[in-house]
């Protein structure tokens, strides 16, 4: 991670250390002598890189979570520097950054869940998936505090990859899970956990799930978990047959389904029952979460679903809404509200129908919630090819001094960590977990994070 003072080439702020900004610098970088080289800093609001891929990803998906090691090889390439715990907005503009940048590329993701608009929704008891998984997956901005699984039945409402993580995570013992990076205040909650029945639903029909194959399968091999399926739900539509008989994907599916809608329950400990064609229309419940009551749906021939009147109430102490992201404002950009994303032409930000020079976007705040990590690989290319194309007539950074930046936030009283401090945390959370025979333990708190960076008070 070198970096030098010439003023040739270009200087690059990437704003997000996920996926998303590992693979525009990658990109920077590949085609850097093209434009006499390339200067990239990193920036994230955390003290720790990789973003869902540390956060989002589960615990228990150990071959996705293994990217992060093709996105450290980036972080250690020469012309490349992580400046963490820097939050837009809050500790630097993108005005400041363009003074010291010639362009920024903001590649930020979407950073809240959609509502599912019904009443009841905001009662205690029922929350975002979205906050659930960040509090497994020890993120600094959930409290430690955030959860307690003293609900015997739970719904997860959506059937996305994201329910089907947030099922198997309630559904699996702590002994599947040990192995994991979980902090250790995450398996002592679930250790106590009361859940015995999780109800995952789902609008429409099975062939219109969004969940993968794989992840699927998972739910049919835990230790102490039965999946309860009505055949009844599979039914099919023009729609769907059509879409099964183009996608490979969706007949494993649904071959996976039909398989479990036959199988009998073993008496294990906990049940999954998957459900389709029931729209949740109100969380019951004065005080706390009591039940979900639900409308059963009929597919209407073209892909969607259409409600009977036919409602009934399902027992529930706990609500999880899994209905998808959106991205939020990025302070000192346009923003598309209806779609959540920065309006952009491939990736160049565009704003009254100009765009506005130096400024580009990348990942789920460009292009919206959509695809797998690999599909950032593409759309930061797409983003950086615009960036080449635009070089010559790119405003020029006044402050070209890499220590600029650093000055002016220590000028502000901010708290960076370069790489060398997230090196530190990666290191302490190492050894936290061979203490217990374990590959690593999360630091969940912002605090000691930063201490385990080696960062102090002057």
């Amino acid at each position: 991670m070198s970096q030098d003072n010439g003023t040739n080439g270009l200087r690059v702020a990437i704003v997000g250390s996920g996926p998303a900004g590992v693979y525009a610098a990658d990109a920077l970088l590949k085609q850097a002598e093209s434009v006499g080289g390339v200067e990239v800093d990193i920036l994230d609001r955390l003290p720790a890189p990789y973003g869902l891929v540390r956060y989002g990803v589960a615990p228990d998906h150990l071959k996705i979570k293994s990217i992060a090691l093709a996105l450290k090889k980036v972080f250690e390439k020469p012309g490349v520097r992580f400046i963490g715990n820097i939050e837009l907005g809050r500790d630097v503009s993108v005005e400041e950054l363009q003074q010291t940048y010639d362009a920024v590329i903001i590649a930020s993701g979407a950073a809240v869940d959609r509502r599912l608009g019904i009443d009841g929704e905001d009662l205690p008891g029922s929350f975002s998936a979205t906050d659930f998984v960040a509090w497994y997956s020890g993120h600094p901005d959930a409290a430690l505090d955030a959860f307690t699984l003293g609900a015997r039945s739970i719904v997860v409402v959506g059937v996305g990859n994201v329910a089907v993580d947030v099922v198997r995570i309630l559904a699996k013992t702590v002994d599947e899970l040990k192995h994991t990076d979980l902090p250790d205040h995450v398996l002592d909650v679930l250790d106590a956990s009361n859940v015995t029945d999780i109800y995952m639903l789902g609008r429409r029909g099975p062939v219109q799930a969004k969940f993968t194959t794989k992840e699927l399968r998972e739910l049919g091999e835990l230790a102490d978990a039965d999946v309860i399926v009505d055949p009844e739900e599979l039914q099919l539509d023009a729609a769907s047959e059509e879409a099964l008989a183009d996608d490979r994907a969706l007949r494993q599916n649904l071959e996976v389904l039909r398989e479990w809608s036959t199988r009998k329950p073993e008496g294990k400990s906990r049940r999954i029952h998957m459900r389709f064609l029931l729209r949740p229309v109100e969380v019951t419940g004065e005080d706390v979460v009591t039940g979900v009551t639900v409308e059963r749906t009929a597919l209407d021939g073209s892909g969607g679903a259409k409600g009977t009147g036919e409602t009934f109430d399902i027992d529930a102490q706990m609500v999880f809404r899994s209905v998808g992201y959106k991205g939020i404002p990025v302070p000192g950009l346009p923003f598309d509200d209806r779609n959540g994303v920065v309006p952009h032409d491939a990736g160049r930000v565009m704003q009254d129908g100009g765009q506005m020079p130096g400024l580009y976007v990348a990942g789920w705040i460009k292009r919206g919630p959509t695809g797998v990590v690999g599909t950032n690989k593409g759309d930061a290319n797409e983003t950086v090819a615009s960036l080449f194309a635009d070089a010559d007539k790119l405003p020029r950074a006044a402050e070209r001094d890499p220590q600029a930046l650093l000055d002016q936030l220590a000028g502000k009283g901010c708290r960076p960590v370069l790489w060398e401090g997230w090196c530190a945390i990666d290191e302490a959370e190492m050894a936290l977990g061979k203490a217990q025979g374990r590959d690593r333990i999360k630091i969940a708190e912002l605090e000691a994070m930063l201490i385990a960076s080696g960062w102090r008070e002057d």
